[in-house]
């Protein structure tokens, strides 16, 4: 079950590469990175996907086509493919923040809130000034609480704090419901 907030989050990491890619790649290569933008905003995703590959098999270790690439794959709605892209990513280049994001963004919509809580606070580590990230985490954090409030209301039925907790945090995150 994809989370409502995943689409406003893949939007946003989506925009974000396309920001950095743009703003940081170098003028010689700017044209690869627009075109493999362009595609992925019409929605021409194998062709992207095709572009970031062709580009990358000259320059494989190039982290804003890499990143990119996980996007296009993410976009694509090829989850295990962009999941492994941004892990090699943070691996070989563990000072970028947005790549331990993006990855938190996809275990998040798998549900796996420990492994997105992790590499989001990777993310902030490498840059602490990260405003979405640290957003992020925090809706991580809610979906944890909302669902140990929720294990907690069912080993304690008759707690008299857990309902108001669980009607606060659903106030402040409307689609939170539990899970992870």
């Amino acid at each position: 079950m994809t989370h409502p907030g995943t689409a406003l989050l893949r939007r946003a990491s989506r925009l974000l590469a396309l920001a950095v890619a743009l703003c940081m790649a170098p003028a010689a290569w700017a044209d690869d990175y627009a075109q493999v933008t362009q595609l992925l905003r019409s929605g021409k995703l194998a062709q992207a996907l095709a572009q970031a590959d062709q580009y990358l098999a000259a320059k494989p270790k190039d982290p804003q086509m890499r990143f990119l690439k996980g996007v296009v794959q993410s976009e694509d709605g090829r989850a295990n493919d962009a999941i492994e892209t941004f892990t090699r990513l943070t691996e070989d280049y563990p000072e970028l923040a947005e790549p331990y994001n993006n990855l938190a963004v996809l275990h998040a919509a798998g549900g796996q809130l420990d492994k997105a809580r992790t590499a989001l606070e990777a993310a902030v580590r490498a840059n602490p000034g990260y405003a979405i990230a640290h957003e992020n985490l925090g809706d991580v954090y809610a979906r944890m609480a909302t669902a140990s409030y929720g294990r907690a209301q069912q080993f304690d039925p008759t707690s008299k704090s857990l309902p108001a907790k669980l009607t606060l945090i659903r106030q402040l995150w409307p689609s939170a419901r539990g899970g992870g």
